[in-house]
């Protein structure tokens, strides 16, 4: 039974000259004192006044301290049949919330537990460190109170500091008592004794955080044994973990005979709030199902915030099928799993959803279900659900092994967006793993639908569902395991033997059930690339410089198994394709110039090959003349200087010793004709003309297999109109 206390009633002034009534429990508790010490679990209860309205109220009221609030009526078995709304003052900063609506439509109790001395009350809102409340309940018809239940009042709790590490936070700031025009309405109610506050029992110290649950007595002929799951059970933290005072709940937990579903709700609260405040919200919930409801413990068998923190809630073993107060007319076969806060537009975490997963697939496989199947469960209330399903007591119904509030009572909870959320749970608590895929395979290359390795691989892989759901990723090849990694791993190395092989990645549940990735194939092997034709360079056409030529650059490299790319390492850098075998480059004249390549197979084996070139420039001067020429001086030619000729037959010889020579001459409209020969033989006759003047091109061009002296000879044709040459000189590679 709750004990009250008188409360200190009195008054501030609104400059609007409305009337603000505070309600202030005595001791006083400075929240602003240096420190937090321990402290005990309160409840107060502000009863609400009818108004010529039509409504039940408590005008803003400044209060004690408190963190939760909800609203309750005499009667555990009424109905509100009306909107009940409430805001607060920040503790902090001194201002006033929004107006927030409380979900009023809350299961009554069922079973033995059901008793006289119960209300009825709304769903809990956490609503962080506060200091002043206001309260408005409208009947639906909104013109009369007269539907409303009795007793109506609002019931604030302040969950204390338990836990070694709600000690050692920072307190909240403490602000002077102000209620503004704007945060109170003009029409005041002053409360009666019976508005007075009531606080728990005073509670014994909270144990020490602990995440080991609380072990209720040795199995007796009421206490059932605690079977043996088919999967792990996940961290949770107890009852003393989280600073329970086990005063507030003295009578023995009820056990059913076995869990046949699990039911998931939310507890319609604030999502805004800190993982560090979760174990006071579960402490005021607590509070407010024993002291405000009137139960004998909390009605919740476990509790998730938004990190994934599993909560115990009631007591008696949470390896044991203990009764709840969840799920009205179906908490004899059930267990109820709560997620903090509001998700009718918000959905939950995956953290939380991960632990809801968790602990369902852990109670569930206690008693060998598989979470994704349906089970009949037999009703022990005459009820509609949420979505107008008629139930009769007596009578079984088909529900999902993991089902929600709604689906057994006609309340919104859990809420739309974690409704939508029930069938990645039930995958997740069941299995196998979702979406597994291997993402890449390190120290293998990738050509068409084959990888090609040395022999040392490293898979990756990616997945959906969360890793603290799977036991084990096994690593396949040729369809046996070489490799294992953690069920939070992403990836495993092996080295191959040489060879062709398939590699895949097993993913195995906690479950036991085992999905497996599409078979890689993969070859392992270590012959290196081969370059059939060494990098060589000839000569193209083009324009020449004094420092530069054009050049082409030639090779060709081959791989027993795929070539994947050919680079080029000096004098400049390039990469090209496996099927390139030629690059128009340029290379400095008279300066001895290393080319070195490197081809690559996908399997990482490299193979380089070089060679040394030096272009070599002779001017026309070092040429034999044979014939009629004129020496011509200008910067646009090689060296300021050339020779140029009209004689018909006049000739130039170059004698050089190399692999590769091409002739260089200058352009224009009225350019002539010339024969060339090499080693003595006519090899091509080549015109000069051109629509535009153009000076040291390569007009001619010719390479050998291999280095060889050789003469060049250019001889004027004397074409008609035109029949005047200029020439440039002569490059050859060496």
């Amino acid at each position: 039974m709750k004990r009250r206390a008188w409360i200190t009633l009195g008054a501030v002034v609104l400059g609007g000259g409305g009337l603000v009534t505070y309600a202030v429990a005595t001791p006083s508790q400075d929240p602003g004192a240096a420190g937090r010490a321990k402290r005990p679990v309160k409840v107060y209860d502000l009863a609400l006044k009818g108004t010529t309205s039509g409504k039940r109220e408590l005008p803003g009221t400044q209060t004690k301290q408190f963190s939760m609030l909800g609203v309750s009526w005499t009667g555990a078995t009424k109905r509100l049949h009306g909107s009940a709304q409430v805001r607060t003052r920040s503790l902090e900063t001194g201002a006033w919330t929004a107006w927030k609506y409380l979900e009023a439509n809350v299961d009554p109790l069922e079973g033995p537990e059901a008793g006289a001395e119960m209300r009825g009350a709304s769903e809990p809102l956490w609503v962080g460190p506060s200091d002043g409340v206001q309260v408005q309940v409208v009947h639906k018809n909104g013109s009369t109170d007269s539907g409303l239940p009795k007793g109506l009042e609002v019931n604030l709790v302040d969950p204390g500091v338990a836990t070694n590490a709600e000690m050692k936070a920072k307190p909240a700031a403490y602000v002077a008592p102000a209620v503004s025009d704007s945060a109170s309405p003009t029409d005041s109610v002053t409360p009666t004794d019976s508005a007075s506050p009531s606080d728990s029992a005073v509670p014994s110290a909270p144990a020490s955080a602990s995440s080991t649950p609380s072990t209720p007595a040795s199995p007796s002929a009421t206490i059932p044994t605690a079977p043996p799951s088919t999967v792990p059970e996940p961290p949770i933290t107890s009852r003393a973990g989280w600073g329970a005072d086990e005063s507030l709940s003295p009578d023995p937990s009820e056990y059913n005979p076995d869990v046949k579903a699990v039911f998931v709700h939310h507890s319609d609260g604030a999502n805004d709030y800190s993982c560090a405040d979760s174990a006071a919200i579960v402490r005021g919930i607590y509070a407010y199902h024993t002291q405000t409801n009137g139960w004998n413990d909390i009605g919740y068998n476990f509790l998730v915030d938004k990190c994934g923190t599993i909560f115990e809630g009631r007591k008696g073993g949470v390896d044991r099928p203990v009764l709840g107060a969840h799920t009205y007319g179906w908490n004899r076969e059930s267990t109820g799993i709560a997620v903090l806060g509001d998700h009718t537009s918000t959905g939950a975490t995956n953290a939380a959803l991960t632990s809801v997963a968790r602990i369902a697939a852990w109670k569930l496989g206690q008693y060998k279900a598989d979470p994704v199947s349906t089970v009949k469960l037999t009703a022990g209330a005459t009820q509609t659900n949420y979505f107008g399903t008629s139930f009769t007591a007596g009578s079984q119904y088909t529900f999902n092994r993991i089902s929600t509030h709604r689906d057994g009572y006609n309340t919104q909870c859990p809420g739309s967006s974690l409704y939508g959320q029930l069938p990645t749970i039930r995958a997740w608590a069941s299995g196998p793993v979702q979406d597994l895929k291997v993402t890449s395979l390190s120290g293998a290359g990738q050509s068409g639908s084959t990888y090609y390795t040395k022999g040392a691989i490293t898979a990756k892989w990616s997945t959906t569902t969360p890793g603290s759901l799977i036991s084990k990723f096994e690593l396949l090849v040729d369809g046996k395991a070489v490799a294992t990694a953690s069920g939070t791993a992403t990836s495993v190395g092996t080295t191959l033997a040489l060879g062709t092989h398939t590699v895949a990645v097993r993913a195995v549940h906690q479950s036991g059930r085992t999905t497996t990735t599409t078979a890689l194939n993969v070859v392992a092997e270590t012959t290196a690339p081969t370059f059939t034709t060494a990098p060589k360079l000839s000569l193209r056409t083009g324009t020449v410089n004094t420092s530069s030529v054009p050049v082409t650059l030639g090779w060709k490299a081959t791989d027993n198994t795929a070539l994947k790319s050919v680079s080029l390492l000096t004098p400049t850098t390039a990469t090209f394709g496996p099927t390139t075998a030629s690059s128009s480059r340029t290379a400095a004249s008279g300066t001895a110039s290393t080319w070195s390549m490197k081809a690559d197979d996908y399997a990482g084996n490299t193979r380089t090959s070089s060679a040394s070139f030096t272009p070599v420039i002779l001017q026309e001067t070092s040429a034999t003349k044979s014939g009629t020429w004129t020496s011509r001086s200008s910067t646009s030619y090689l060296g300021g200087k050339s020779y140029s000729s009209g004689s018909k037959a006049a000739s130039l010889t170059w004698t050089f010793t190399g692999r590769s020579a091409s002739w260089v001459a200058s352009r224009a409209s009225s350019s002539g004709q010339v024969y060339v020969y090499v080693d003595g033989v006519k090899v091509s006759t080549v015109d000069l003309k051109s629509s535009s003047t153009l000076y040291r091109q390569a007009m001619w061009t010719k390479s050998w297999s291999s280095s060889a002296k050789h003469t060049v000879k250019v001889v004027v044709v004397g074409t008609s109109g035109r029949p005047t040459i200029t020439t440039d000189g002569l490059v050859y590679i060496k």
